[in-house]
C-alpha cells in the first residue's frame, strides 16, 4: 500500500485549511487504496477569523489543535514526519496555507515559507518523491523547487504573477484539471481558487490523487 503524507493548516478556508479540500483528499486517497498520515505545524495560527460573519476576531488558535477537528484527531506535529516513511507529499489550500504554511498573504511575493515545512517539503524534493499542491497552496512550490518549476493556482492573475516572480513558471488551468512538472514530480490544481462548488472541487482534486498515486 502506498502512503501519503498529508499537511494540514488549521480548521476552515479563511484561517486554516480548507475543509472541503482536504476531505476530498482524504477521500480520493483511501478510495485508491492508499493509506495516509496527517500532519500540521504546532504553533499558533496567524489569526483567528469568525467563519460566520468573515470577520477576524480576538483570540488565538494552534494549527495542529485545529487541524486534528479535519483528521479526526488522528493527527502527528510536522516535526514527526519523516520522508522515508511515505510515498508521496500531499497539501490541501485554504488561506492557512498562505498564513500559517507561509506568510503570502502578508507579505506576497516576498513571501517565505514556515521554515519546518520548508523542510518538509524540500526532502521529499530533494528525494525525489512525488508531491500534490491544492487551490492556494502552490504558492509553495517556487520557494520548494528550484527556478521554472510549473505549477498553476488557476487564472487568478494577481497569484498567478507573485507565482512567476518568485521563481515559478505558472500555468494557467482549468479547475477541472491538473498541471503537472514530470521533472520535478510536481502536481497542482486550482481547486476553490477558482471552484463555484464542491462537485468541481472534486473533478480536479481527483485527477491530482489518481496522478500523484501513479508517480
Amino acid at each position: 500500500m502506498k502512503k501519503v503524507a498529508v499537511i494540514l493548516s488549521g480548521c476552515g478556508v479563511y484561517d486554516g485549511a480548507e475543509i472541503h479540500e482536504a476531505v476530498l483528499c482524504l477521500l480520493h486517497l483511501a478510495r485508491q487504496g492508499a493509506g495516509y498520515q496527517c500532519f500540521a505545524p504546532d504553533k499558533p495560527q496567524h489569526h483567528v477569523v469568525n467563519h460566520l460573519s468573515g470577520e477576524e476576531e480576538p483570540g488565538s488558535r494552534n494549527v495542529l489543535e485545529e487541524a486534528a477537528r479535519v483528521a479526526r484527531g488522528d493527527i502527528k506535529p510536522l516535526t514527526e514526519l519523516k520522508v522515508d516513511d511515505f510515498d508521496a507529499l500531499l497539501l490541501p489550500g485554504g488561506f492557512g496555507a498562505a498564513k500559517n504554511l507561509c506568510d503570502f498573504a502578508v507579505h506576497g511575493a516576498d513571501a517565505q515559507v514556515d521554515p519546518q515545512v520548508l523542510s518538509v517539503c524540500k526532502d521529499f524534493a530533494a528525494a525525489r518523491k512525488p508531491a500534490g499542491y491544492c487551490c492556494i497552496s502552490p504558492i509553495l512550490m517556487p520557494r520548494v523547487y528550484p527556478a521554472g518549476v510549473k505549477g498553476t493556482i488557476g487564472t487568478e492573475a494577481t497569484v498567478a504573477e507573485a507565482f512567476t516572480a518568485m521563481g515559478g513558471e505558472h500555468i494557467g488551468c482549468a479547475v477541472t484539471d491538473v498541471v503537472e512538472d514530470s521533472h520535478y514530480q510536481v502536481i497542482s490544481t486550482p481547486a476553490y481558487m477558482l471552484a463555484k462548488n464542491i462537485t468541481e472541487a472534486d473533478i480536479g482534486i481527483g485527477k491530482l490523487v489518481k496522478r500523484l498515486l501513479e508517480m
